[in-house]
């Protein structure tokens, strides 16, 4: 494109887009001055050569895209519920409570972390597929929105609530049975997905429909076809085909029955570019025009977004241990890969990373792009996060920042060759400098010989053993 044709283009962009651009390079603008700060202040070296670090001002922001996109096509009530999945982490389950969202659990630890994080029951929603007895009582006890999977929990609700009328909301997940997206083990709404009752199964729907019109005490409707890989026109699908059978539950029961629809999250991330699209509020502009009954104010919502709220604030910065040849292919060995980036390094080609190089201060490297392998330390070959990706070349005690890992990645830890947790650290910046919050400390080794039964060292030579 020429330098015309270039501003030409800018003259006649959007404002949206403008916008969006716009938002973009100052997150850009902030992950570089907090990689050469966490160099700087010694949150990175040569004696703690991984560190990951969130940006709180963009989680921010998009907390407040999310909230304001609902806004702008409903007055009706929206919880939306953080799914703690995405990023378990108690100081950021904090903010984002503070930023006007609940909590999205899916087992007891991950109440816990809610909990632990002043998130009250009243904006927290328990969805699993293998609830126990004992996680259904407890959320009923405390008031916390179930939703059951399938017609045996049902039947356990209905043993626990008996003939009274639960304190907690309840509803039911279905499975609108759309088809995959591009990421098969992620897709949650095909033929034979696991989650939910399958609603085109033969009797199914009827059996639904007879389901909610035996328990008065249902009053939710629950489905999430979304996640990584499934376009939008796909997720908006679901969302139409759980809407029409809470219209149909509550003609058939005469009354308005179901009055919460919880439409799940899983909006897809860009991980090409910085520019966070899409947007919330092309997604909600969709659902509005495909489904707008949903927002005329007879139902209150629930959202359950997750890896799009967090993902692009995430940077793993590694310092580059060594860097070698083989083959004639440049490998820069840094201390980040399958233990902080499982999917990536097992499946490459649907969860690949960006990776910005850095220099010994923690400076963006300049140069000529060579093909290179940024490789982790984890003892088998397949442990890389690029591999032949043109970089400025990494030399040792330079450092590769990997980005849009603020979801999924680094509080994810996998524990390969007993590799520690890295330091995670939220940090703000202005043009007095970037500060840094610690949000969890590097592990320990200690704790790794806890958790691998170093209390226990005996227990095998034990008599009877």
């Amino acid at each position: 494109m020429t330098s015309q044709a270039r501003s030409a283009a800018a003259r006649t962009a959007s404002p949206a887009t403008s916008a969006v651009t716009g938002t973009a390079s100052a997150a850009a603008q902030r992950r570089e001055q907090a990689v050469r700060a966490a160099v700087e202040q010694g949150l990175a070296g040569p004696d703690v050569p991984i560190v990951a670090l969130l940006d709180t001002t963009g989680i921010r922001t998009s907390a407040a895209a999310l909230r304001d996109a609902f806004a702008a096509v409903t007055d009706a009530p929206v919880l939306h519920a953080f799914a703690v999945k995405a990023c378990p982490l108690v100081p950021v389950l904090r903010l984002l409570h503070a930023e006007g969202l609940g909590a999205e659990v899916a087992s007891p630890g991950e109440l816990a972390l809610a909990t632990a994080a002043g998130v009250p029951p009243a904006d927290t929603v328990l969805d699993s597929p293998a609830k126990t007895p004992a996680e259904l009582r407890e959320a009923l006890a405390l008031g916390i929105a179930v939703n059951a999977d399938n017609p045996q929990e049902l039947s356990r609700l209905d043993a626990l609530v008996g003939s009274a009328r639960p304190s907690s909301p309840v509803g039911l997940r279905v499975n609108p049975q759309l088809g995959a997206g591009s990421i098969e083990a992620l897709s949650t709404a095909t033929a034979t997905s696991k989650f939910g009752v399958a609603l085109l199964d033969e009797g199914a729907r009827e059996w639904v429909v007879r389901a909610y019109a035996e328990r008065p005490w249902l009053t939710r409707a629950h489905t999430h076809s979304g996640s990584q890989g499934v376009a939008l026109p796909l997720m908006a699908q679901g969302v139409r085909a759980v809407y029409e059978l809470a219209e149909e539950i509550n003609a058939a029961a005469g009354r308005r029955q179901v009055d919460t629809l919880d439409i799940g999250g899983g909006l897809p991330v860009n991980f090409a570019s910085d520019e966070e699209t899409p947007t919330y509020a092309a997604y909600a502009q969709l659902l509005k025009d495909e489904v707008p009954g949903l927002f005329d104010g007879r139902y209150a919502l629930v959202t359950e977004f997750g890896r799009s709220l967090l993902a692009k604030h995430g940077t793993v910065l590694a310092r580059v241990e060594y860097a070698k040849t083989s083959g004639g292919r440049p490998i820069a060995v840094t201390h980040a890969g399958v233990q902080i980036a499982a999917r990536t390094v097992y499946a490459p080609a649907s969860w690949p990373l960006r990776i910005e190089a850095y220099d010994a201060k923690g400076r963006p490297k300049t140069g000529p792009a060579v093909a290179q392998d940024i490789a982790g330390p984890a003892c088998f070959a397949g442990d890389l996060l690029a591999e032949n990706r043109p970089l400025p070349l990494l030399d040792q005690g330079d450092y590769a920042g990997v980005l849009d890992t603020g979801a999924y990645y680094f509080a994810h830890h996998y524990s390969y060759n007993s590799l520690a947790r890295p330091g995670i650290y939220g940090f703000t910046g202005d043009a007095e400098g970037v500060r840094f919050a610690t949000v969890r400390t590097p592990q320990p080794i200690s704790d790794l010989v806890a958790e691998a039964g170093g209390g226990h060292a005996d227990a095998l030579l034990a008599d009877g053993a």
